[in-house]
Formats: C-alpha cells, sequence, structure tokens
C-alpha cells in the first residue's frame, strides 16, 4: 500500500490499513492473506472467533454438477483444488488439522430419468475435472461401492460415485486459521468487540468503548450481518443486497469409516468425520422464529439420515446445531469494492459454498485493497449484486 493509502491517525485514533469486520471463515482467510502480504491488518468480530456460520458441523466440499460449463464452475473446480495445498501448508505450519479429507461422494438414483441424465454427466466431468496429470470422475454404479453406505434400496437407479468432492471440519479449519494468525505480526485480532459507528466517507469506524479508528481499506465479511451495512450504502436499491438463511444440522457419535464419501441426496448431507463422528444437515430455511434453536426439521433429516444408513438408527446425538448463514441476493458469493465507496470492500454470501470458495475469494477481496485485480466469476462481484438489487420488484 502507498503512503498516499494509508490512514492518517488524529488524536484519539488508531489506524490500521486493512480493517476487517467478521471473523468467520471469510474474514480469517483475507487476515490470512493480508498477513502474508505483510498488510497491517486489524480483524474485528462482535463475538468470538468462527462464532457464527462458519463454527457449524457439516463441512461438505461440494463441486457443481460438471454440465453447461462456465467460469464460475471453473473457479469453483480451481478452488477444490487449490484448498486441499492451502490446507496441508498451514496444517504443516501450525501442527493443527482441519480433519481434511478428499473422500468423493455418492448420489443415489432413485429414478431411471436421473440415471440418464447422470449418465451424460459422465463424459461432462472428463472433459472438465482435470488439472494437469490430475483427472477427477463422475462414476454412475449399479450399486453402492460399499455395503450400507448407503442402503443399495436408496439408488433405485444406481449411484452417481464422484472422486472431486472432499469434506473439512469446519471448527478445524477455524482453528487452524486462527492459529496461524497468531503466528503473523503484521496481523491484530479483536473479537467481543462489536463495530458500533461507521463514516464511509472518513475512512473510520467507531468500536464499542469509543476507540475510533482509521482504515485505509475496510473488508466488509460479517456474514448475514454485512447486507444491512452494505444496503445502507448504497443508493437506489429495490431489494437488500441478501438476507440470512437458517440451517439446522446435527453431528452423531458412530463407528464409522472417516473415509467414507459423503452422501448426498435431495438437499440432506451425511458427512463422515474424524473420531467416529457423522455430521447429519443441513435444512435451508427462509422464514424461522428462532434462528439459533433446532426444531422437528431436524430431526426429519435426522431420521431420513438413518433411513439412507441403517447403522446410523442407534447412533448418538451428540451436538444439535442452528444458525444462520449469508446468502446473498443472486445466490452467488458477494466480493467486490463498493463502486460508490471503493475504500469498502464486500466478502460475504455464498452460503452453501463458503468454505470450498473462503480462501480464494478473500485473496481477491485483499487484491482490491492494493490497487491488484483478481479476476472473478461476474456474478460473484459486489457490483453484479447491486445491480439486481437495483431492478427487484
Amino acid at each position: 500500500m502507498g503512503n498516499a493509502d494509508k490512514p492518517a491517525a488524529v488524536s484519539g485514533q488508531s489506524s490500521t490499513e486493512l480493517l476487517i469486520v467478521g471473523g468467520g471463515v471469510m474474514g480469517l482467510w483475507a487476515a490470512l492473506n493480508a498477513g502474508r502480504r505483510g498488510i497491517r491488518t486489524l480483524l474485528v468480530d462482535a463475538g468470538e472467533i468462527g462464532g457464527g456460520a462458519s463454527g457449524g458441523l457439516l463441512g461438505a466440499l461440494m463441486p457443481h454438477m460438471p454440465d453447461r460449463w462456465s467460469e464460475k464452475k471453473q473457479f469453483q473446480f480451481e478452488a477444490l483444488l487449490s484448498l486441499e495445498d492451502e490446507i496441508a501448508t498451514l496444517e504443516a505450519e501450525t501442527g493443527l488439522s482441519a480433519g481434511y479429507r478428499r473422500c468423493g461422494r455418492l448420489i443415489p438414483l432413485p429414478k431411471p430419468h436421473l440415471r440418464t441424465i447422470a449418465l451424460r454427466h459422465e463424459q461432462d466431468a472428463e472433459s472438465h475435472w482435470i488439472s494437469g496429470e490430475r483427472r477427477f470422475h463422475w462414476h454412475v454404479l449399479d450399486g453402492p461401492p460399499l455395503p450400507g453406505w448407503p442402503e443399495a434400496e436408496a439408488g433405485g437407479s444406481g449411484f452417481v460415485h464422484d472422486t472431486l468432492a472432499a469434506r473439512v471440519s469446519p471448527r478445524g479449519l477455524v482453528s487452524l486459521l486462527a492459529a496461524k494468525l497468531r503466528q503473523l505480526p503484521s496481523v491484530r485480532v479483536l473479537t467481543q468487540t462489536e463495530v458500533a459507528a461507521f463514516d464511509a466517507a472518513a475512512n473510520t469506524v467507531t468500536l464499542q468503548d469509543g476507540t475510533m479508528i482509521a482504515f485505509g481499506h475496510c473488508v466488509v465479511s460479517a456474514g448475514f450481518r454485512s447486507f444491512p451495512f452494505l444496503d445502507g450504502l448504497t443508493a437506489g436499491l429495490s431489494a437488500s443486497l441478501g438476507q440470512p438463511v437458517k440451517g439446522q444440522a446435527a453431528l452423531l457419535r458412530a463407528d464409522i469409516d472417516p473415509g467414507l464419501p459423503v452422501i448426498f441426496r435431495d438437499g440432506l448431507y451425511v458427512v463422515a468425520h474424524e473420531g467416529g463422528r457423522v455430521a447429519i444437515g443441513s435444512t435451508s430455511e427462509n422464514s424461522f422464529a428462532d434462528p439459533y434453536s433446532t426444531d422437528a426439521q431436524l430431526d426429519a433429516l435426522i431420521d431420513a439420515a438413518a433411513d439412507l444408513v441403517p447403522a446410523l438408527r442407534q447412533a448418538e446425538v451428540v451436538e444439535r446445531w442452528a444458525g444462520l448463514r449469508p446468502k446473498a441476493i443472486d445466490r452467488d458469493p458477494m466480493v467486490g469494492a463498493h463502486p460508490e465507496h471503493p475504500r469498502i470492500i464486500a466478502l460475504t454470501g455464498g452460503f452453501k459454498v463458503s468454505f470450498g470458495l473462503a480462501h480464494r475469494l478473500a485473496a481477491a477481496a485483499v487484491a482490491f485493497s492494493v490497487d491488484e485485480r483478481i479476476d472473478l466469476p461476474a456474478s460473484f462481484t459486489l457490483a453484479s449484486h447491486i445491480a439486481v438489487a437495483r431492478r427487484s420488484t
């Protein structure tokens, strides 16, 4: 960052080159990217690190379907591959584990027409799921490759087995990132620190305790709480830039091989994790009475998982989780400098794909703060979301 971009602190102020508001997986990756560049960075979170949606249970890293290939699908494919190396590097540097494994995914095909579609996708995957010498596959099978995971009856017309999907422990990855940030001298983290006021014209925030902080750039990565703030900065909106979506999930204790593929059927995920744990989820609720309590909808997911995998019928439920995830108006992640306030950079959205893309989205957000550009799919940009929100009725 050049001298002209450095915030000038006045009496009673602190200053930082980069302020990051929100310490979920997006904000943590942004702080890591900034710290690796030596940018003086302050990350503030109103609660604890990873205390929101990033502190969930599921951790499924799912590729898009390989048909109708697009820049968005290519971006996600490259992100899912590069995440493996990023995590391996961080694990070596910290001695911690993110619970990552490229386990693959199984999709039951209950109807004949689904098998016909799946067979077409085999060639799509052969054409697009390629990176150098590495190839990933979309196999259509007559039965599950392992007995009981899931029940053969679940796939009346067969099963898809893809070898690209992976899983990670959400809390393990958050802890890994937080540990790495403690090793970076240019990064400071403040938890239980609410931003009480924001002055986009003066490039300052005021914290709960009255501390005023001047910033060169500010990355807004506060999950669904980012949307009202960004709405307030944006003229001419006909709809909000996003909304919270409630998700419910459960963690079971079962004698399950942690290397088993993720099972996906009709929005239900069954994810084997290390230590004999299986995550079940998740709901996607646009309306809800209590955002942080679980209810019969989670019970129905647990029952559906037991129907798929009878070995889970007697499994102990060790945790029930509910939380709010950020869904941008155009569903895709929302990243980029605000067109009216270029020192404000959005980094949110992507409520179903955040863990798989966060490292690359954060790198793009930090690049904006130093006047660099990383190419993003057009639909990911903040400007694109603003355009959708302005023409919504």
